[in-house]
């Protein structure tokens, strides 16, 4: 393990490649598309391959073949290794050196478990994927939940479509509005226990650091908006994904949160974006 320390280091200290492996690590568990990746970093296929293979030589990425096509993910338990190596080589003896990497809990000091968890969705356009979670989640729990959405580049106005399914199914949409993920940012933003994303091109965006550490999970849905077709198609389309997004938000709101230790609880979410959310609710 120790020789691999230089190497893994040396590969990592490139600027592109730290950011493909940010970017891999924000989608974890995921295996993204190389063609996704690419578009992501704005990258020649060339350039993608070689930075790719230097982090499979080192032992921090692992490749996959899914029909025609090549799909990456972090090597997590070499990634994990390299980290404990590091940690526990520089505290060795003085335990307190390292003591800022230890995350937040969750569920707070004593007594205060009780308390609203706030959660975040987060998408692009902000129109109707993570409105819905919004929607569900504050309607489904808002007594245990504050939700909030936001998007990376939201449009001015909410989609019709998603609208027209939010009141078939009761929501109050007069509190509803596309917003910039900026208004969540900066000291004096509030901070957030857990932070979704439900878009692919969101997540593979990079954004600052969440203040607080919170429990971050991608939970990627097809857009509804590229749906084509009849009015009715279109109209199924976003039923579809407010049923799956429905479905998983009520197993999240299930969760034992303030029993839960981070590590089970960053699980919990990460199977909840891997599991097929079911059919519409």
């Amino acid at each position: 393990m120790e020789e691999m320390i230089p190497s893994r280091l040396s590969t990592l200290g490139h600027p592109q490649r730290l950011a493909l492996f940010r970017l891999l690590m924000r989608r974890y568990p995921d295996r993204v598309p190389a063609g996704e990746i690419a578009d992501a970093l704005d990258l020649k296929a060339s350039t993608l391959s070689a930075y790719l293979s230097a982090l499979m030589q080192a032992g921090l990425v692992t490749q996959e073949r899914v029909g025609t096509s090549l799909r990456y993910s972090i090597a997590m338990a070499e990634v994990r290794r390299t980290f404990d190596y590091l940690i526990l080589d520089c505290c060795r003896g003085r335990p307190d050196l390292c003591a800022p990497v230890s995350l937040p809990t969750i569920s707070g000091t004593t007594g205060m478990s009780d308390r609203k968890y706030k959660v975040l969705f987060i998408c692009t356009g902000n129109s109707a994927r993570s409105i819905f979670a919004e929607a569900i989640l504050r309607k489904e729990a808002g007594d245990r939940f504050e939700a909030y959405s936001a998007g990376t580049r939201p449009h001015s106005e909410l989609n019709p479509f998603a609208l027209e399914v939010l009141e078939q199914k009761g929501h109050d949409v007069s509190v509803l509005r596309s917003k910039n993920v900026g208004e969540f940012q900066g000291p004096a933003a509030a901070r957030f226990d857990f932070v979704f994303t439900v878009c692919n091109q969101a997540a593979n965006e990079e954004c600052p650091a969440w203040s607080g550490q919170p429990v971050s999970a991608h939970w990627g849905m097809p857009d509804p908006v590229k749906a084509e077709g009849t009015h009715a198609e279109k109209s199924l389309a976003f039923q579809q994904t407010y049923g799956a997004l429905h479905n998983r938000i009520k197993a999240f709101s299930a969760l034992p949160v303030a029993s839960l230790d981070r590590i089970s609880l960053q699980k919990a979410v990460d199977d909840l974006g891997r599991k097929d959310a079911g059919a519409p609710a």
